[in-house]
């Protein structure tokens, strides 16, 4: 059974690691599924899609080492290497993509429920010299959530890895226009951003703010929103419609900060980046909170 935090302003669904999504890109620990503010819902799915909205991402998902997975180098085709919060997956060509789906030998998960809160333990085996003890805890708050994170390193390699929360983000399931708002706390360079997929020209980006001009069809993404500047990670979307807004606060300074969306969704994305030596362990926080737009 999925798990439910909720107090009179807030209620978050969450799925238990081996509920609906089963897939080898989103960690299992945690998958905030819905988040409804005083009857208005705010979280969406990656896609459109009813059928198959299992395969994908939903509401609050985050994600272990996007770009190459702990071990994945040191694996041949065919051995198995870390997902972070999944367990283990089997190689199968020498080019690691986070949208394929691989063979999972799922890990063993531990969980405490609270009234408001909720916690996921996990350790993995030791694989080509890495290991690992992951503890996640999602907290109820007045106005908001907060998720905690511990990851020791039990193995006698260095963990380098990175985390990001994608933030699957829709108010009432209204559509990307004019209402939505998205602020930074930093001025904005189109020309320092290692990427800017905007085809249709709806985005527009001014001194620190993101906006559309109509719905895009197409998706968009933009990579290193702060041009590799380390700041302290944060981001804000209001929807003028709704008087809804939600805004995230890291515990932690980042220097890659992407964001990514379609007609129907926005994900500001702020990432963790992670290097632990052989028994040390890192903690990170990051805060939501949800409020009323006057």
């Amino acid at each position: 059974m999925s798990h439910t935090l909720k107090n009179k302003n807030l209620e978050i669904n969450i799925d238990l690691p081996n509920e609906n999504y089963n897939i080898s890109r989103f960690d299992w620990t945690g998958k905030i599924t819905k988040i409804s503010f005083q009857n208005d819902v705010i979280s969406t799915n990656e896609k459109l899609d009813s059928e198959n909205e299992n395969f994908f991402g939903k509401g609050f998902y985050n994600e272990f080492g996007i770009d190459n997975a702990l071990g994945f180098e040191e694996a041949k085709i065919g051995e198995w290497f870390h997902k972070i919060g999944i367990g283990l997956l089997k190689k199968r060509a020498d080019q690691y993509f986070f949208y394929e789906k691989y063979e999972i030998k799922p890990l063993n998960f531990n969980i405490t429920k609270e009234n408001d809160s909720i916690l996921f333990k996990c350790k993995s085996p030791s694989v080509n010299g890495y290991s690992y003890e992951l503890i996640k805890e999602i907290v109820l708050q007045k106005n908001g959530f907060r998720i905690n994170y511990k990851l020791g390193n039990t193995g006698n390699k260095k963990i380098i890895t990175n985390e990001y929360v994608h933030n699957f983000i829709a108010f009432n399931n209204e559509l990307m226009s004019k209402n939505y708002e998205l602020k930074f706390p930093f001025k904005l360079y189109s020309k320092t951003f290692d990427e800017n997929i905007n085809l249709e020209k709806k985005i527009e980006i001014k001194e620190n703010t993101i906006t559309f001009n109509n719905t895009p069809k197409e998706q968009f993404f933009m990579s290193n929103l702060s041009g590799n500047k380390k700041i302290k990670g944060s981001w804000e979307l209001i929807n003028t419609n709704c008087n809804i807004g939600i805004r995230e606060t890291s515990s932690f300074d980042t220097n890659k900060i992407n964001l990514w969306g379609w007609k129907h969704v926005i994900s500001p994305e702020l990432f963790f980046d992670i290097n632990i030596n052989p028994g040390e362990l890192v903690k990170w926080s990051r805060v939501y909170d949800v409020f009323k737009v006057k």
